[in-house]
């Protein structure tokens, strides 16, 4: 088992990585929270698979274990769940010192966590992700939201883990699409910081621990410096601007990593023909994209998108900040207006800047 130490102002905890270490998490909620009593959050996909493992593992170590299971899917993160999750805790009689544990993936993870972090003003909640793209990304940092009709992750707020474990084997029971999904936030954090793990990926040198680690250790660091999303901590939105638009016009039928892909794929058309991105890496980015079977190109309009987009709560001052790849393992945080992001989006969308962008 590997572990990686997170840091913030809130809470400092550990994220651990490993096979197998599913049946410790009881004795792990014990050394990391003052919890007698738990209620574990699971969706209806996930609970069949791992459910029991988990209720016995939390029982052993002497906890008073409940559970409630919701319908699998983005639409799952609503005012309607999240209320009926509330009023479940109270009728568990769930106090201040109890804990949730989130099971599953970043759904549930969101919605676990904005309700830990409302519920009497902010209970303990550990994280216990089973999908790729939760254990790279939406298990770490705190960040929990639900949506509203208008738009993606509208309610939320920052509420630390207190602790992430990550039984890389739960990965296995992950259906292929949701295995890729993930990988368009592995492949994020290559064009972010590390170019030697992007050329990893282009040569399929895949240890899925040893990647897991790399972007945990990541965000791990800039959550460290900007806890609250005020500065540094925005470049984890690379490929997000355009992506929750693409994700929000989908009705969210596109996973959210099949979003971001293709919000990555439109930031990089669009920062060559700004001159702010080489064509050749560009070309390098939407081929490994597509070279992981994501999709780089939407059929929605610049118009449609633009409204979802207006909805952003990256919109500040009436400037909204875009992440923009200068190379592999460097961006730039941009502030525009919101005519000049309308700009940025139509470049994105017209598929003229770099060689692979038709496909």
């Amino acid at each position: 088992m590997n572990t990686v130490q997170v840091s913030t102002l809130s809470r400092s905890y550990e994220v651990r990585i490993g096979s197998g270490i599913l049946p410790s998490l009881g004795n792990a909620v014990c050394t990391s929270t003052e919890a007698k009593k738990c209620m574990v959050v699971s969706g209806e996909n996930v609970f069949p698979h791992y459910g029991d493992t988990v209720m016995r593992s939390l029982r052993e170590a002497g906890l008073e274990a409940e559970n409630i299971i919701f319908p699998s899917g983005e639409t799952t993160k609503c005012l309607r769940y999240y209320g009926q999750l509330l009023e479940a805790m109270a009728e568990k009689k769930l106090t201040r010192s109890d804990c949730v544990i989130a099971l599953g993936g970043g759904v549930t993870g969101d919605l676990a966590g904005f309700a830990t972090a409302t519920y009497q003003r902010g209970i303990a909640f550990i994280q216990v992700p089973t999908t790729l793209l939760a254990a790279v990304d939406s298990s770490v940092g705190g960040k929990t939201a639900i949506n509203l009709p208008q738009g993606k992750n509208q309610v939320g707020a920052f509420h630390q883990p207190s602790l992430v474990l990550c039984d890389t084997d739960t990965l296995s029971t992950l259906p292929e699409r949701e295995f890729l999904a993930g990988m368009a936030e592995v492949i994020k954090t290559a064009v972010l910081f590390d170019a030697d793990l992007f050329d990893d990926l282009q040569h399929r040198a895949i240890d899925l621990a040893g990647i897991i680690e790399s972007c945990v250790m990541w965000k791990a660091a800039i959550v460290k410096e900007d806890e609250f999303d005020t500065g540094r901590r925005r470049l984890l939105n690379l490929g997000h601007t355009f992506g929750h638009a693409v994700e929000s016009c989908s009705h969210y039928e596109m996973l959210h990593g099949e979003a971001v892909a293709v919000g990555l794929s439109m930031i990089c058309r669009a920062a060559v023909s700004f001159r702010m991105l080489d064509a050749i890496a560009c070309d390098a980015v939407i081929s490994l994209l597509q070279e992981y079977g994501l999709p780089t190109q939407c059929a929605y309009s610049a118009q449609q998108l633009y409204d979802a987009m207006l909805l952003d709560k990256k919109f500040s001052h009436g400037k909204l900040h875009l992440i923009v790849p200068r190379s592999i393992d460097w961006c730039e945080d941009i502030a525009v207006t919101p005519d000049e992001a309308r700009i940025w989006l139509e470049r994105g969308l017209s598929g003229t800047a770099c060689g692979q962008t038709s496909k």
